[in-house]
């Protein structure tokens, strides 16, 4: 039994599946099929197929076209972009969905299960995109070139991936693999610096000799620019200027007409245009070649004017390049990451909950939060000498309460590069939750709304952690939009970098903001104010707020939430002066005792208590 993505062919009973479903095919579409199947990754020309076919018989090539249709429609195959059936033109075909040996399965079941993620070559949750670069790998084998961009957000496993495609590729086709980084700051100064990084690498592979003798005959220049001089009395190579990219495309191309060659490009979005012309070129030149461009780049860090996402842009449009955009994990394959890295299947009860919900799928936070808890003793081995199983030792802590140290690291350069005036745009937001509205953002830094959200969409546009969410209508029937953090903790470090008083200043200014928009409706907005008011430290309007709340509730028939809210002001209570804490004090209980009188009425039960402290920010 051979499989192919949702496909598996069934050679014993000379069938095909896909899922569940089972397909039949004439004898000789199955035969060319299986034919393919079994040959995967390398060209098969029409002689061949027809000579294994059709031995001793003399059959029309037209016969191959009309069976490939056939097989196309059954497959769902395009023959400009194929997943399965490539055509090369005037030679023959190869088919390059990647092939795996299942065996007998049982009732046609024979795939992976969604509920536990696959792990492959050591990376987890990306089993997809490990098998689309097998496939374009397979293609690659037939002389295909290939130009690849895998994107996404800081942490979320771009260069893991490479990695392991990289693994992979070296096993499959025993290629060549050489790697440039492209670095923030010196990229821009020195031209093509991440290419003659990766010229570097292949000179010191098993390949080296090769390499340069290629370089030597085809580009001297550029032998000449990684400090070795052309064997050759009649040219001075270090005249030769500026290094012409044509020549080092074709002195790759010769090094991979025999043999497979990746050059890995990382973090793309600090490359300079020299690179990125060059990743152009290589991209659309027609020459056969086994030449592979694995290139990945943060998307928070390209604005919609950066160059690159105009290359990235025509080079989808002409189909002369693929992207893999990583999406966060999923919370069984983040399960399966803590597994892993605790070594036992059995976790402590809430852990990959918790790492899940703060972590929203990033694999780096997931690692860090990790050795978080550990570092700090919430995560223990069992047993006396401390090598037994993970277990909790205390609650999880409140990740609104702070950061750890590790992934503020990680989050505040990024928010460093920013201009002064976007980061304090970025912090005025981040006194709401993790979706602001415009409006109160304007509020905070006491500017017209217009401007703020002309700014923030530009800020949606150029950052991956920012996105607009919608618009929502106010009272006075005015439109404000809203936007989101794409990450809580992205919001926790705006939030932290803020001064207690600045931070004071524009809760304030949030709180009283809301009073003026809902004047004459403060009862829908009270419990909101109440938690600007606590956190701007003015005790005594967030109890008057909180005690507003409560009676909005009661009058809802929310009694159990009245009660809740009545509660939580009087333990703020305990920060007013004596005299004012005795005088609310005593309102707060009367209204408390009248609030759980009409629950026990009602027979209403109480909320648990993280529905009613949702609300808090408790920062």
């Amino acid at each position: 039994m051979k499989q192919f993505e949702s496909f598996r062919l069934d050679t014993s009973n000379e069938c095909l599946w896909q899922n569940k479903a089972q397909i039949n095919l004439p004898p000789k579409p199955f035969a060319v099929l299986r034919y393919l199947v079994e040959n995967p990754g390398r060209l098969i020309t029409h002689d061949e197929l027809l000579d294994a076919l059709w031995p001793e018989t003399y059959v029309q090539p037209q016969v191959l076209r009309t069976y490939m249709l056939d097989l196309r429609k059954v497959l769902g195959d395009d023959p400009a972009r194929p997943r399965f059936i490539q055509t090369l033109p005037k030679r023959g075909y190869c088919f390059v969905a990647l092939v795996a040996d299942t065996g007998a399965p049982e009732s046609g079941a024979a795939y992976i299960s969604e509920a536990q993620p696959a792990v492959f070559d050591g990376v987890v949750g990306r089993e997809q995109e490990l098998i689309r670069l097998k496939t374009l790998a397979q293609a690659l084998a037939c002389g295909q070139r290939q130009t690849v961009f895998v994107t996404g957000a800081t942490g979320i496993g771009k260069t893991a991936l490479v990695e392991a495609a990289c693994r992979q590729m070296i096993a499959m086709l025993s290629a060549n693999v050489a790697c440039g980084q492209c670095v923030e700051g010196l990229s821009k100064k020195e031209d093509y610096y991440a290419v003659t990084e990766a010229l570097r690498q292949l000179r010191a592979s098993a390949c080296g000799e090769m390499a340069t003798r290629i370089l030597a005959s085809i580009a001297p220049a550029w032998l000449a620019a990684l400090g070795r001089e052309p064997e050759s009395t009649t040219v001075d190579a270090r005249s030769m200027q500026p290094k012409a990219p044509g020549d080092l495309c074709r002195a790759l191309e010769e090094l991979a007409k025999e043999k497979a060659l990746v050059l890995v490009f990382e973090d793309l979005q600090w490359a300079n245009d020299s690179t990125l012309e060059l990743i152009s070129a290589l991209a659309r030149r027609r020459t056969p070649a086994k030449l592979m461009v694995l290139a990945t780049y943060s998307s928070h860090c390209t604005s919609a004017e950066h160059p690159l996402k105009a290359l990235k842009q025509d080079l989808v449009l002409h189909r002369q390049c693929a992207e893999l955009a990583l999406a966060p994990l999923a919370k069984t394959a983040v399960r399966q990451v803590l597994s892993r890295e605790l070594e036992q299947e059995m976790l402590p009860p809430g852990l990959d909950t918790f790492v899940y919900r703060h972590s929203e799928g990033n694999p780096l936070f997931v690692l860090a939060l990790l050795r978080h808890l550990i570092s700090e003793h919430f995560l223990m081995r069992d047993g006396a000498d401390g090598s037994g199983r993970w277990e909790q030792r205390a609650p999880f802590p409140d990740m609104e309460t702070g950061v750890p140290q590790e992934l503020e690291q990680l989050i505040d350069p990024e928010i460093e590069r920013l201009p002064p005036t976007e980061q304090r745009i970025l912090e005025a937001a981040s006194l709401m939750r993790v979706v602001f509205p415009a409006w109160a953002v304007a509020a905070v830094l006491e500017q017209d709304r217009t401007e703020i959200e002309e700014a923030c969409d530009k800020l949606a546009r150029r950052l991956c952690f920012v996105h607009r969410a919608g618009h929502d209508e106010l009272p006075d029937g005015t439109r404000s939009d809203f936007y989101a953090f794409a990450h809580g903790l992205y919001r926790e470090v705006l939030y932290q970098k803020q001064t207690a008083s600045r931070r004071a200043k524009g809760h304030m200014r949030i709180a009283e903001r809301l009073g003026e928009l809902f004047a004459g409706r403060e009862d829908n907005v009270a419990r909101e104010m109440a938690m600007h008011y606590e956190a701007a430290g003015n005790w005594k309007r967030a109890t008057t707020a909180l005690r507003t709340a409560a009676r909005h509730a009661h009058q809802r028939q929310a009694h159990a939430e009245a009660a809740q809210l009545l509660q939580h002001g009087l333990a703020i209570s305990e920060n007013l002066n004596e005299a004012e804490r005795r005088v609310i004090e005593q309102e707060i209980q009367s209204e408390l005792e009248m609030a759980r009188g009409a629950m026990e009425g009602a027979k209403q039960p109480p909320k648990p208590p993280e529905e009613i402290d949702g609300f808090w920010m408790g920062t």
